[in-house]
């Protein structure tokens, strides 16, 4: 199976784009397969759980998924992260959908690693308002 890690920061009000990167098994280069790396083209924000966000949690969630032949993820199962946190990377990542991965012609099962970054937005003080007081 190939392995494909991504990374994908979440946050409240912004996405950050995808990161790919695929590393052929050294069999695979010595033979010159013809690979065409898989490619995420539905990808599922995760919904900040709200006592997640009410206790301040944040954290990387990373996920030990399978992209069937067919693109969809077949499975997702947690590596490590905040276990407030994982269900709702789990809830998003099993609704992602991928152009598979093709070796040789052929659209090849792989299992990839998902990591999906929460964070908070800063909280900025707003400035006090000058007041004018009477003389």
């Amino acid at each position: 199976m190939k392995t494909l890690v991504i990374t994908v920061v979440f946050g409240i009000v912004t996405l950050a784009p995808c990161s790919f990167s695929q590393t052929p098994k050294p069999e695979e280069s010595e033979s010159r397969q013809k690979v065409t790396r898989a490619q995420a083209i539905k990808v599922v924000r995760p919904i900040y759980p709200d006592l997640a966000k009410q206790s301040r949690i944040e954290g990387r969630v990373s996920l030990k998924c399978v992209i069937g032949t067919d693109g969809t993820v077949k499975r997702a199962e947690p590596k490590e992260g905040p276990p407030m946190l994982i269900q709702a990377a789990t809830d998003a990542v099993m609704q992602w959908k991928f152009r598979p991965l093709v070796v040789n012609g052929q659209p090849t099962e792989m299992e990839t690693t998902i990591s999906i970054d929460f964070q908070l937005p800063n909280e900025r003080k707003p400035a006090e308002s000058k007041r004018h007081q009477p003389d």
